[in-house]
């Protein structure tokens, strides 16, 4: 079938340089759709048969496993088209402009074609990685703002039990929370499973003399990344979720438990901050995977917390 419909793929794949966290074996098959109608033929076709599968885009929240995956790996990073009509719109904000990414538009690129259509409010994201597709499953959250802070609708395609199709979901509040998406599996639902084709944002139109300020407050956003450490190993950025219940953020609880260091095979807690995990030698899924474990359980220990891992384990 991928022969005859031209859609790339390839077989025993590498899966480390796919990745932010350079971790990982190699995939059985790994197939890359150009576009959304390629991704529907090939979620349809392949739910048919008993083969896992995974769909990543550009791998900055997933660890890969070890070792062969013996299923499928869809990557979505081919389905990168983005369409902007100056002419368009939100019915209840005149100054908006509506910007639509498919779910393989890398973040960089999105930002970056804000900036240059001198359109403010994804500054926040600037210097962000992984693509369109993941940061709204995830819900991503930079700088105080989360994607569906600027999230005017999306389309998906949606199996249940019977048929596909895709659904276009104008943005509903009462949907999202913080790092949480109608994408997340959740119980009780009755759909099977939702696969994220393109999302709609909506902007703010800004005035021609404010476009320095604009790229300006992006330089700044990944100027703190860099400060902060974000680039300096492979890594997944933050590995645990915050939660507000527990009166401080997760690194800094898995600091005070004296765990910034902590080193298993190749993976370590960052001594430079507690919420990452860093690669800093040939680390394995399974020692990034124990250093989760080791922090969950330290942090239960001394505080009574259980944290939630926002990194995703194939």
């Amino acid at each position: 079938m991928l022969k005859v419909a031209k859609i790339p793929y390839s077989e025993n794949e590498p899966l480390a340089p796919k990745s932010t966290f350079k971790v990982g074996g190699t995939a059985r098959l790994f197939i890359s759709p150009q576009n959304p109608e390629q991704f529907e033929r090939i979620l349809a076709a392949i739910r048919t048969t008993e083969l896992p599968f995974f769909v990543t885009g550009g791998g900055s929240n997933v660890v890969f496993p070890d070792g062969t995956y013996k299923g499928v790996i869809i990557s979505t990073q081919g389905i990168k088209e983005i369409f902007f009509d100056p002419d368009d719109t939100a019915a209840d904000s005149p100054d908006s402009a509506l910007v639509t990414c498919q779910c393989g538009v890398p973040m960089a690129a999105f930002v970056d074609f804000c900036t240059r259509k001198n359109l403010t409010g994804a500054e926040q994201f600037a210097g962000l990685p992984g693509t369109v597709g993941g940061a709204v499953y995830m819900n991503a959250r930079c700088f105080n703002r989360s994607i569906s802070d600027i999230l005017y609708s999306t389309t998906h395609i949606e199996f249940d039990s019977k048929t596909d199709k895709q659904i276009n979901l104008p943005f509903n509040a009462a949907d999202w929370d913080y790092k949480k998406s109608p994408f997340q599996k959740s119980n009780g639902s009755t759909v099977e499973a939702r696969y994220i084709t393109q999302a709609t944002f909506k902007l703010t139109r800004a005035a021609p003399a404010t476009h320095d300020q604009i790229v300006a407050n992006c330089k700044k956003y990944i100027a703190e990344r860099i400060d902060k450490g974000h680039f300096k190993y492979p890594s997944a950025g933050s590995v645990f979720k915050n939660n507000h219940k527990f009166g401080a953020p997760s690194g800094k609880l898995i600091d005070e438990c004296g765990l910034k260091g902590l080193t298993i095979g190749g993976a370590q807690i960052a001594p430079f901050h507690g919420n990452f995990i860093i690669n800093i030698d040939h680390a394995s899924a399974e020692d990034i995977h124990k250093l989760v474990n080791a922090a969950q359980k330290a942090v239960q220990k001394k505080f009574g917390f259980e944290l939630e891992p926002e990194i995703i384990f194939v």
